[in-house]
C-alpha cells in the first residue's frame, strides 16, 4: 500500500477510535500503530512456510485478516494494512457462491459484513461483487468482497495464509486454486477433522495443513494420519495448554499456533497487560493467532 494510504489509515482510524472506543482501547491502539509503523521499514516479510520452518521466529496470525476500524474482515485492503506494519500470517475464510466462485466470507450470510443480505451460497458472484464490505463497527467501507484467486495473486511474495474452508466448500476447489496460482509454498489449509487433513495431503503433499492439536488424543490422531511433521501446523486451542503439551509437539517436530482470539485477547486488554503475549511465546507458542495483531506486533518488536 502506498505511503499516502498508510497516513489515511492513521487519520481515519484515530477519528473512528475516538468515536467508538474507550480511552484505554484508543490509547493502546494509537501506540501500537505508531510503534509498528515506525519500525515497518526494518521488517522483512516471510513469504513461504518452508522458509519459516527452517528459520522460525515468533509470528502473528491475523484472525480474519486483522480488521480494525475502517478495515473490514476478509478484505485485501485489510491484509495490506497489517503487512505494512508487521510480517504476518493472514487467516481468512473461504466460502462459495451459487455459481461456485470461491470468495472470502466468514458468515453463512452476507448480512453482518456487507451492505447486502441473504446466504452466500444462494447468491451469484455477479451479485456479491457489487456489494461493499462493512467493518466491525458497522460502517460501510469502499472495499469489495475478494475472490480467493484475487487474494492468492495479491499475497504472493507478501504474506503467508491459513485458509479456513467453510462448511460446504469442496477442498478440491481450494486446492485447485492454490495449485493454479503456485501458492503451495505460502497458502496453508485449515482442517478440523483428520480425515480432511489426510484428504488434503493425499491430493497435494506440498501443502501445509493446520490441524487441531489441543490434547493427547489429537496428538495420537496426528501420528496415525501419517502426514509428515514438515507439512503440519498444530493449533493448540484458544486457551493455553500445559508446557508438557508444547514439549510433546516440539518432540514431534511440529510448530504450534495458540489462538488468543477471544478470551485471552479480551483478558490482555482488560488488564492492560499486552506483555502476556511474550509469555505465551516463551511457554512454547510459535504463532499467536489474534484479533489484536498490531498490539501483539508491538510487544514482539520489544523483545
Amino acid at each position: 500500500m502506498h505511503k499516502v494510504n498508510c497516513f489515511w489509515f492513521l487519520a481515519v482510524s484515530f477519528l473512528l477510535l475516538w468515536k467508538c472506543q474507550s480511552p484505554q482501547e484508543t490509547r493502546g491502539l494509537e501506540v501500537a500503530v505508531a510503534e509498528a509503523t515506525s519500525n515497518s521499514s526494518a521488517k522483512i516479510a516471510i513469504t513461504s512456510f518452508e522458509e519459516w520452518f527452517n528459520n522460525p521466529r515468533p509470528l502473528i496470525s491475523a484472525h480474519r485478516g486483522g480488521p480494525y476500524p475502517g478495515y473490514p474482515e476478509n478484505a485485501i485492503e485489510t491484509f495490506q494494512n497489517i503487512i505494512d506494519r508487521t510480517p504476518a500470517v493472514i487467516e481468512c475464510d473461504i466460502s462459495m457462491t451459487k455459481d461456485s466462485i470461491l470468495v472470502l466470507m466468514h458468515d453463512k450470510t452476507l448480512d453482518r459484513t456487507t451492505d447486502g443480505n441473504g446466504d452466500v451460497f444462494d447468491k451469484m458472484y455477479s451479485e456479491i461483487r457489487r456489494l461493499f464490505l462493512v467493518d466491525n463497527e458497522g460502517d460501510t467501507t469502499p472495499f469489495r468482497v475478494p475472490t480467493l484467486e484475487e487474494t492468492l495473486v495479491w499475497g504472493k511474495g507478501k504474506a503467508l495464509f491459513t485458509l479456513d474452508v467453510k462448511r460446504g466448500v469442496p477442498y478440491e476447489k481450494v486446492i485447485a486454486a492454490i495449485e493454479k496460482h503456485g501458492a503451495t509454498s505460502y497458502a496453508a489449509i485449515i482442517t478440523y477433522r483428520y480425515q480432511d487433513a489426510k484428504f488434503v495431503h493425499t491430493r497435494n503433499s506440498d501443502i501445509t495443513i493446520s490441524v487441531s492439536a489441543g490434547d493427547s488424543a489429537a496428538l495420537r490422531q496426528i501420528t496415525l494420519s501419517g502426514i509428515p511433521s514438515k507439512n503440519l501446523l498444530a493449533f493448540v486451542g484458544t486457551s493455553e495448554p500445559p508446557a508438557t503439551h508444547y514439549r510433546k509437539l516440539e518432540n514431534m517436530g511440529i510448530k504450534t499456533i495458540l489462538g488468543t482470539l477471544g478470551n485471552l485477547d479480551r483478558s490482555a486488554l482488560a488488564k492492560g497487560d499486552d506483555k502476556i503475549y511474550l509469555k505465551y511465546i516463551e511457554n512454547g507458542a510459535n504463532i499467536i493467532a489474534t484479533d489484536r495483531p498490531l498490539e501483539v506486533a508491538r510487544e514482539l518488536e520489544r523483545r
